[in-house]
């Protein structure tokens, strides 16, 4: 596939902090990213930077191979939807998506007049007046209309209820199918977006931990649960990234496929398995225990 998004040992400083550290990845066209990570990980700063609203301090950044700063040609091609997007104040929703029509050279408009529709929009209401929810719907409308070759969504679903995130998650795919593009999601909602995701790159502390294709992350991780003598002697020398107890019970969770030989040896000691979601995953794998314990790689 063609690489549309080129990060090589990017970094970003602000003073004495460093945002973004030594972070190489690839973006390729036509494929569902999720751009994961805790708060304050580095994952707007990175967004930011591609979408050349932040100069990288050093490294390299390339979108369809150019510089994206001051780059009309490749800005015209993005799409970006933040989380706290603005508008002018005098701005309805009818005027958002006429001048989304003049950003964007693929836009669908009459596909627009559908999402607001199922939305359930006011074309007529000023922007300021909107909802929370309704301000992200509008940001939604303007990315899956927009049919960028890369549209970046930063927390889109913020005030949407769960019917609304779901018409969202529906829509994207459908459209994706029809107008394939490069689709970059940042959530914290992994459960809910994890169908969707193809690959999934994960920021921790301005670092890349993760960057791999999601069916390969599921099932990476699995956790058992059993008396504490047996979960201690199953355990041992594998890598254990959570670990909580009751009584005389533990629950330990593994990072590492579950091989045939290690499925027997848990049986045999009356273990329970289960499996672990992609969202736990990066939820243990993020925290500081386990940062500081355990070696991934």
């Amino acid at each position: 596939m063609t690489t549309v998004i080129q990060a090589k040992h990017l970094t970003k400083v602000f003073g004495n902090y460093k945002a973004i550290d030594d972070v190489s990845f690839e973006i390729e066209e036509n494929k569902i990213y999720g751009l994961l990570g805790r708060n304050g990980a580095g994952k707007t700063t990175i967004m930011h930077m591609i979408t050349a609203q932040l100069f990288k301090t050093s490294g390299e950044l390339h979108v369809f191979g150019e510089d994206p700063y001051e780059n009309n040609r490749v800005l015209r091609q993005i799409c970006f939807i933040k989380e706290s997007q603005k508008y002018p104040d005098n701005f309805k929703v009818v005027d958002v998506l006429e001048t989304a029509a003049l950003f964007f050279p693929q836009w669908d408009g009459a596909y627009a007049r559908e999402l607001i529709a199922e939305f359930k929009l006011p074309l007529k209401r000023r922007v300021k007046k909107l909802s929370r929810g309704m301000l992200s719907a509008v940001g939604i409308i303007v990315g899956l209309a927009s049919r960028a070759p890369i549209t970046i969504f930063d927390e889109p679903y913020l005030g949407l209820d769960a019917v609304a995130r779901t018409i969202f998650y529906d829509r994207l795919m459908e459209d994706y199918a029809l107008h394939p593009r490069t689709v970059i999601l940042s959530t914290h909602l992994i459960d809910e977006v994890s169908r969707l995701l193809e690959h999934i790159i994960v920021i921790n502390e301005g670092k890349l931990l993760l960057n791999e294709e999601a069916d390969s992350l599921r099932g990476r991780a699995y956790t058992v649960t059993g008396p504490v003598a047996k979960i201690e002697s199953y355990t041992a020398n594998k890598k254990v990234i959570h670990s909580e107890g009751m009584g005389g019970y533990r629950s330990a969770t593994i990072y590492g496929s579950l091989v045939a030989s290690d499925q027997k040896t848990a049986e045999a000691l009356g273990l329970d398995i289960t499996t672990v979601t992609i969202q736990q995953l990066i939820v243990y794998l993020t925290s500081d225990l386990v940062r500081k314990e355990v070696t991934l790689r």
